[in-house]
């Protein structure tokens, strides 16, 4: 039996595209390992926006390396954009494969296959929200942001072969999709937009849910925003990116809105829809972030209350602007920025957590933790997360909830 193990870092279009390459290699008849089990062939789609993704990537290959003394190993990934050299020095045995050759990884890995599956998705594995990538690469250069460079520029998928994937999945039993990119905001296929793509997934048979993935706010028109409030199955949440509540710091990262675009666009979507919420990414120690710039972006994130901060300590990326600007933040100076934001974020998503306190509200359950045994966490279509005890109920199991109790960790809920 020829068996198989894929590895993913980063972002949810590189779980995606793992996920193509699982489903590829099953389709060829490989197994996917087991605890203790050799592979034959190992993947490992890196990931280079910080310095800890790229140690996390080093790291994975030389781990599969060790335990997969001979099997095929290759690597692609963003990282391999950057750092090819470093990665191919670190064992013979590996086989790089660029980001502008990800769809073929299986046929040159495995060139003597007779046939090779279609680069898409079946299922994904482990996952109660399917990730289904609808564009890739992106055009904006942002100072600080190697993807323009390690992804390319920006491409979208057809419309239809999406919407073919898209009914594959729900035929599978996937309730919720989430339409994702690197930007997905570029989303075209013959003057159809971002908007226009929702409108037809959401009309597909049997979905339960619909999410938009990361966005920024100048990208959230009327036309998508009638397309997310208004759809029948689309869920009142998004991640909008927000990076910096400074216009000073925007400025300098070559971000295209400005803080007041952003509380427009967030204060738009609650005001239309009160239950909306928000996620969202922020970069601290930014080159040249002083204390009123930090100040922003703090007293943004008490304002907005976000349902969750994603919160990345800047990283210099090589080819960036950025990297070379002066007036770095000094280290200890961004870990403390870190830790108060990340401690501001979690107070403010425990208050916005509270207003939902007695409703009921539906819940798609997705994993258990050991955090809290006897539970099962799920969200709520409006993205808050819910505790559940576990009972006869399982994984994709959708449910409504009474919300009962507010816990740093989520609400705690009671099946009704």
């Amino acid at each position: 039996m020829k068996r198989f193990k894929v590895v993913t870092l980063g972002c949810r279009t590189n779980q995606y595209e793992s996920q193509a390459y699982t489903d590829q290699l099953r389709q060829l008849g490989y197994t996917q390992v087991q605890e203790g089990e050799e592979a034959d062939i190992c993947v490992v789609n890196t990931c280079t926006v910080t310095e800890s993704a790229d140690s996390s990537s080093r790291h994975q290959i030389r781990s599969l390396l060790r335990a997969n003394p001979n099997a095929k190993v290759a690597v692609t990934g963003c990282m391999v954009e950057n750092s090819p050299d470093a990665i191919q020095a670190l064992d013979p045995r590996i086989q790089i494969v660029s980001n502008l050759k990800k769809e073929q990884l299986v046929s040159l890995v495995l060139p003597e296959e007779e046939f090779y599956p279609e680069f898409n998705i079946q299922a994904f594995d482990a996952h109660t929200r399917a990730f289904l990538k609808v564009q890739d690469g992106c055009n904006s250069f942002c100072t600080y942001c190697t993807i323009p460079y390690v992804r390319g520029r920006s491409r979208s998928r057809k419309m239809a072969e999406i919407l073919v994937e898209a009914k594959g999945l729900i035929e599978r039993g996937f309730k919720e999709i989430v339409l994702t990119g690197i930007n997905i905001g570029d989303f075209e296929d013959e003057g159809r937009r971002l908007a226009d793509l929702v409108r037809a997934v959401d009309e597909l048979e049997g979905l339960k849910r619909l999410r938009v993935s990361s966005i920024d706010p100048d990208e959230v028109d009327d036309d998508l925003t009638d397309a997310i409030l208004n759809g029948r199955r689309t869920c009142p949440s998004m991640h909008i990116v927000l990076q910096s509540g400074s216009n000073v710091i925007l400025k300098r990262m070559n971000r295209k809105y400005t803080r007041q675009i952003f509380m427009e666009t967030v204060e738009r979507l609650t005001r239309l829809k009160p239950d909306f919420t928000v996620t969202t990414d922020a970069i601290v120690g930014f080159p040249g972030e002083s204390d009123a710039d930090f100040a922003d972006t703090m007293d943004l994130v008490e304002k907005v209350q976000f349902a969750k901060v994603h919160m990345f300590p800047y990283s210099p990326r090589k080819r960036t602007r950025a990297a070379l600007y002066p007036n770095k933040v000094p280290p200890d100076v961004i870990s403390e920025r870190k830790h108060a934001l990340l401690r501001l974020a979690e107070k403010m998503s425990f208050k916005l957590r509270d207003r939902f306190l007695g409703r009921t509200m539906s819940v798609l359950l997705e994993n258990s933790d050991e955090s809290r045994p006897g539970y099962l966490c799920g969200h709520t279509e409006n993205f808050l997360r819910v505790w559940v005890p576990q009972r006869t109920y399982k994984q994709n199991d959708l449910i409504d909830v009474k919300l009962l109790e507010n816990e740093p960790d989520g609400l705690i809920g009671e099946p009704v």
